[in-house]
């Protein structure tokens, strides 16, 4: 018979989990250095810093995924040693990886039991106990799933959702939970924090791995910082504000006015009239001209990714007019798009951003492979050219050119599929989620890029779930509802209570 959700959140005796002196390198590079943590049943611990600040290595280390070169784990007082995530597994440490880890080719039930299967007494799977075990999972977090959809027809919040629900099958006392929430709507993030509140009164110990300040000020009992492989500051969350965070990630202050800058009226770059698809956006009409920062937001399911792909010709087909540079035009596909001055940056790096088999060379350089290629060979001073020159102006840290594109952090990784997009210098630049699961201070970096760009002339289109972020960068901002404009806000307008007032669909602003 299989376990039940009661069974699993049944309150047990607190666990404590000590990391002493932990180093480890990677070759020349030290990524820990004397490094000690700790995290106990009944708290949730945040754990933070900077992209290859070491914290995916010391969970990692915790996790059994690395062993460290000196150092030791402690479980209760006890010294141990895991070789593998099944040894940490079954010391009652579960790990929720940033990278999903579902099959798409499986059902939800399917990839929620994998590994631990439930059977029959004749040997045979038993499809309908773990069918109702992951329903009874979705029902506790209120989210409506049929455990039998394909993994491959969720949206990559929804994959996230279903990570997350995976852990509630572990025996787990202590739960590492590396980015959970990064591509998840305001609403699936306060379901999550629900679970996570409800596990600590069960004295499960949860570690909190994330960029956004705000959530670990939400949700968090204490916090570690780390800066280089080394503990940069620790403490309880209700001593310290985001700003004391933030630099201690980075080392120093972090600027937190807007970044609105005054932009002189310039010609009109990109404009659209009444476009509609019948299904995930509604009469939408808006222009933005050159030079300027245009931010759309809302919530998951509000249609604004889905707008912007069928417009660069990479989404559904639609009904209405789009205009670049005064000029109707019709874009048949991507290539057509990238040929007409227009660049998108998608919303998932992981999983439509990089090509993960390529080096960043490769990754930078691959929109531009037809047009410094001849008779099917590229030419590759063009290339290195190009790359270098991107580099700098970029800031892309890298220790080789030819390494793997995952062998950078997420920020550097989203700098490299930026690269790619302004090898062709567009005119117009979509941008969607384009700080996701990147530190303040590649979030920082990232914003002066998109400001200078703003400056050279392109018109920039930001698509963020953030309303910060939004007010930080944005000149003006458009707020969607169910696939229809609801509002715009610019200026001083521009704060969090308007655009959540206008992403709920509480009250209709006419569009100025």
């Amino acid at each position: 018979m299989g376990l039940t959700i009661a069974s699993l959140i049944k309150k047990k005796a607190k666990m404590r989990v000590d990391l002493l002196n932990i180093y480890k390198s990677f070759g020349a590079n030290d990524v820990l250095k004397d490094v000690n943590f700790n995290v106990q049943g009944g708290e949730i611990c945040a754990l933070i810093g900077e992209n290859g600040a070491g914290k995916s290595t010391l969970m990692n280390i915790l996790g059994g995924v690395h062993q460290p070169d000196q150092g030791q784990i402690v479980i209760d007082g006890k010294v141990v040693q895991f070789l593998t995530p099944a040894d940490s597994l079954n010391a009652g440490i579960g790990f929720i990886h940033q990278e999903l880890n579902l099959i798409n080719d499986l059902n939800i039930y399917e990839n929620m039991f994998i590994g631990r299967e439930l059977t029959k007494s004749n040997g045979m799977l038993d499809r309908d106990t773990m069918i109702a075990q992951t329903a009874e999972i979705f029902d506790r977090l209120g989210l409506d799933i049929d455990p039998r959809t394909m993994v491959k027809d969720l949206d990559s919040s929804y994959k996230q959702v279903v990570e997350i629900s995976r852990a509630l099958l572990m025996k787990a006392s202590i739960i590492i939970m590396d980015e959970p929430t990064s591509s998840l709507t305001v609403t699936e993030i306060q379901r999550v924090f629900n679970m996570m509140r409800t596990l600590r009164e069960q004295n499960v110990g949860i570690v909190f791995i994330s960029h956004k300040l705000n959530e670990v000020m939400q949700i968090c009992d204490r916090y570690v910082v780390l800066r280089d492989g080394e503990i940069a500051g620790e403490g309880n969350i209700d001593e310290v504000h985001t700003g004391d965070l933030a630099r201690m990630m980075v080392g120093h202050e972090i600027r937190v006015i807007s970044l609105q800058r005054e932009k002189e009226d310039r010609e009109e770059a990109l404009r659209v009239e009444a476009l509609n698809d019948g299904h995930n956006f509604h009469n939408i009409s808006f222009s933005v001209r050159k030079g300027e920062v245009l931010g759309i937001t809302g919530l998951l399911g509000d249609g604004r990714s889905e707008l912007f792909q069928s417009i660069f010709g990479a989404g559904t087909s639609y009904r209405g007019q789009v205009y670049l540079h005064g000029e109707p035009i019709r874009i048949i596909n991507t290539t057509d798009a990238v040929e007409k001055g227009l660049a998108y940056l998608p919303r998932n790096r992981k999983e439509n951003g990089i090509i993960k088999d390529m080096s960043v060379l490769e990754n930078a350089s691959v929109v531009i492979w037809p047009y410094i290629s001849k008779f099917g060979f590229i030419n590759t001073v063009a290339q290195t050219s190009f790359f270098d020159s991107q580099v700098k102006k970029l800031q892309i840290k890298l220790a080789h050119r030819n390494n793997l594109i995952t062998s950078l952090s997420g920020g550097n990784q989203q700098k490299v599929v930026l690269a790619k997009w302004l090898s062709k210098e567009p005119s117009v630049l979509i941008l969607d989620n384009p700080t996701q699961g990147v530190d303040v201070g590649a979030k920082e970096e990232i914003y002066d890029i998109i400001l200078n760009l703003a400056d050279e002339g392109v018109a920039v289109i930001v698509l963020s779930s953030e309303a910060q972020e939004i007010i930080r960068v944005c000149d003006r901002t458009l707020v969607m509802f169910h696939g229809h404009i609801q509002g715009e806000l610019s200026s001083s307008e521009m704060n969090e209570h308007e655009i959540m007032r206008l992403a709920t669909g509480l009250e209709e602003i006419q569009v100025r």
